[in-house]
C-alpha cells in the first residue's frame, strides 16, 4: 500500500495535480499546506476530512475563515510546516515555489520520510546540505520530469559507468528568436508555453533556459555527477524527458507524454508502478527532433553552469536573483532579456561563501536579493 500523502503547495500546478494523481488511486491524504487559506484550499480541506492544514501567510481573519469553513484548526508558521513535513511515514510533495522550500525538504529528510522534490530551489540553494541530510536516512525521488526520467533509467546502474546525463529542454515559446526580437518580448508572451502548463515562475524560467541551468545544478547534487557529464539538448516536443549515455555507447532514455501527472504518480507508488489517466503514448506519426541550445541569445544556462560549478553560495545567489528578476518582469518592470543581466550582476557583486548549514543559505538568498532588488530600481 502506498504511503499516505502531505501536499506542501497544495494550490500550485503540481499541487493540485498529486492531489487529483492520489485521489485517483485512492492514497490517502495526510496533510496539506497552502500560502494562503483560500477558497481552493478550503475545497481540498474538506475533500480530506482527515487531513492536517497549514498555511504560511494570509492574515488572521482569513485564517479563522478557512479554520470555521473546514471545520478544524489550520496551523501556521514554520514549526508547523516541519510538523506536517515530519508526518510519521508519509511521502511529502514538496511543491512550495522558490527557496524557502529547503527547511521543509530537511524536515521530510530528518524525520526518515519521503521527499517527492518537485522545489528544484531547494536543491540549487542547499543541494550539499540535502545530500548530507540523505546519507543519515529519507529518501528523494525526483519529480520534475527530466531528473524523473533519469532516476528511472539509473536504476539498477552502476554510476561508474555513465559516460554523461542529457537534460531534453523544449526551448520555450521563443525557440529561434534574435536577440533583438527577444527585448520586445512581454509578460503575456513569455508566460504561453508551448508544451507544459506550469506556475509563472517556472514559466519564464523555461522562456529564459535559467530553468534548464537549475535542473543541470539539481542533476548535479541528486545524481553525483560532475557539470562535465551533464548536458542540455533543445527538443521541441518534450517526449523523450531526458537520456543517459553509458560508457559503452549504450543509452537509456525516458519516453512518454508531456504530462506531470506521470511523474508524480511514479514518485507516489514507487518502486511499484500503478496504471494512468493519462493517454497512451503512440510511436507512430511521431518526430522526434534535437537541437543544440542557443547559448548566446539565452546566456542563462551558462550563468548557472558557472554558478555550479563555482559552488558554495553561488547557486543560492543564481536562484534568489531570477526570484527578483522574473517578478520584475511580470510586473512590467524591466524586460525580458534584462532578467538575465540582472542575475549575472548580482553573482558578480556578492562574495561567494561556503554553505555551511540552513543560516548561510538564507544569508546568501537575503543578500542577492537585496543586490538584485537594487539592480532591478536601476534598471527601471
Amino acid at each position: 500500500m502506498s504511503r499516505p500523502v502531505v501536499v506542501l503547495g497544495a494550490t500550485g500546478s503540481i499541487g493540485s495535480q498529486t492531489i487529483g494523481v492520489a485521489e485517483r488511486l485512492g492514497i490517502p491524504i495526510a496533510g496539506l499546506l497552502a500560502r494562503r487559506p483560500g477558497e481552493e484550499l478550503a475545497a481540498h480541506a474538506m475533500r480530506h476530512p482527515d487531513a492536517r492544514v497549514v498555511v504560511t501567510g494570509g492574515t488572521l481573519d482569513e485564517r479563522e475563515w478557512l479554520e470555521k469553513t473546514i471545520g478544524r484548526v489550520v496551523g501556521h508558521g514554520s514549526e508547523a510546516v516541519a510538523d506536517l513535513a515530519a508526518h510519521p511515514g508519509a511521502t511529502v510533495v514538496n511543491g512550495i515555489v522558490g527557496a524557502s522550500g529547503l527547511e521543509a525538504s530537511l524536515a521530510t529528510l530528518d524525520a526518515g520520510n519521503r521527499l517527492a522534490l518537485a522545489n528544484k530551489e531547494s536543491m540549487v540553494a542547499g543541494g550539499a546540505l540535502i545530500r548530507r541530510r540523505l546519507e543519515g536516512g529519507g529518501e528523494l525521488i525526483p519529480v520534475d520530469s527530466e531528473h524523473s526520467a533519469i532516476h528511472q533509467c539509473l536504476l539498477g546502474e552502476d554510476l561508474a559507468n555513465v559516460s554523461r546525463l542529457m537534460l531534453t529542454a523544449s526551448g520555450g515559446p521563443f525557440r529561434g528568436w534574435s536577440p533583438d526580437k527577444l527585448a520586445t518580448v512581454t509578460p503575456e508572451e513569455a508566460l504561453r508555453h508551448p508544451v507544459w502548463d506550469m506556475g509563472r515562475r517556472i514559466t519564464i524560467d523555461s522562456a529564459t533556459l535559467l530553468n534548464k541551468g537549475l535542473e543541470v545544478i539539481e542533476a548535479h547534487f541528486l545524481f553525483g555527477l560532475g557539470y562535465d557529464r551533464i548536458e542540455v539538448v533543445v527538443h521541441p516536443q518534450s517526449l523523450l524527458h531526458s537520456a543517459v549515455e553509458f560508457v559503452d555507447g549504450s543509452w537509456k532514455g525516458h519516453l512518454g507524454q508531456p504530462d506531470m501527472r506521470i511523474p508524480i504518480q511514479y514518485a507516489l507508488t514507487f518502486p511499484g508502478r500503478q496504471p494512468t489517466a493519462v493517454s497512451p503514448f503512440t510511436f507512430a506519426g511521431r518526430t522526434l527532433e534535437f537541437e543544440p541550445v542557443d547559448r548566446a541569445t539565452f546566456p542563462g544556462l551558462d550563468l548557472a553552469y558557472g554558478a555550479g560549478r563555482s559552488g558554495g553560495s553561488a547557486p543560492a545567489v543564481l536562484n534568489a536573483a531570477d526570484e527578483i528578476a522574473v517578478e520584475a518582469f511580470l510586473q512590467g518592470r524591466i524586460g525580458f532579456t534584462t532578467i538575465t543581466s540582472v542575475i549575472a550582476e548580482t553573482l558578480a557583486e556578492v562574495p561567494q561563501r561556503e554553505i555551511a548549514d540552513v543560516a548561510d543559505v538564507v544569508a546568501a538568498d537575503g543578500e542577492a536579493r537585496a543586490v538584485a532588488a537594487s539592480l532591478v530600481a536601476g534598471a527601471c
